[in-house]
C-alpha cells in the first residue's frame, strides 16, 4: 500500500513528529511505502477560491507552489494519514492549508483509508479537530477512517505512544 502522511508540525524534532517516525517505521517494515511530507516546512499557501481548478484546467490549481508536487503524492496513494499539533482547539494552519489545496483535485479516488495524529499539551481540546476530520475528510471523500491517535502532556515522545502508533503502521 502506498501512504502518504502530511505532516503540520512546525516543530520538525517535536511530539507530533515523534509519533510521525513510530508510525512510519512500522509501516515501513510491514511493506509499505510511506512518502512523509512536513507540509508545515514547505510553501504551500491559502486556497483562494478562485475556481480556477474547475473552471479553467480541471483539477489545477493555478497556484504554483509546493502543492504541485503533493498533488501526485496524494492522488497516487491508497492512504493518507494527517498529522498534526493542536492549535486553538484545530490542525494547524499549515496542514489546513494542505487540506484545503486538495480542493483543485477534487475527492482523491484512489484514497480508501485515512487516519489522524495529534498531539497536544491538553487533553481537552481535541472535538473540533476531529471534527473537521470526520466531516471534511472521511465522510466528503467516502473513505475509511483508519484510525484517530492522540497524545498530550506526558504522554508526548513516551515509549508507550511511540509503541502504538509503531503498532498502527506495522497492523496495516
Amino acid at each position: 500500500m502506498k501512504i502518504v502522511v502530511l505532516n503540520g508540525s512546525p516543530h520538525l524534532n517535536g511530539a507530533t513528529s515523534d509519533m510521525v517516525n513510530a508510525f512510519v517505521r512500522g509501516a515501513e517494515e510491514a511493506g509499505h511505502e510511506v512518502a512523509s511530507v512536513n507540509v508545515a516546512h514547505k510553501n504551500i499557501h491559502g486556497c483562494m477560491g478562485c475556481e480556477y481548478c474547475r473552471e479553467k484546467e480541471q483539477g489545477v490549481c493555478c497556484q504554483k507552489d509546493d502543492m504541485q508536487a503533493l498533488y501526485p503524492e496524494i492522488l497516487s496513494a491508497d492512504m493518507v494519514v494527517f498529522a498534526s499539533p493542536i492549535y486553538y482547539f484545530t490542525l494547524s494552519a499549515q496542514l489546513q492549508a494542505a487540506i484545503h489545496r486538495t480542493y483543485a483535485i477534487d475527492i482523491p479516488r484512489n484514497v480508501k483509508k485515512v487516519a489522524l495524529i495529534m498531539s497536544s499539551g491538553s487533553p481537552f481540546v481535541y472535538g473540533p479537530a476531529i471534527a473537521q476530520y470526520y466531516q471534511s475528510i472521511v465522510e466528503y471523500w467516502g473513505v475509511e477512517n483508519a484510525g484517530i491517535f492522540t497524545a498530550n502532556g506526558k504522554q508526548n515522545r513516551s515509549e508507550e505512544k511511540r509503541e502504538e502508533l509503531y503498532r498502527f503502521g506495522r497492523s496495516l
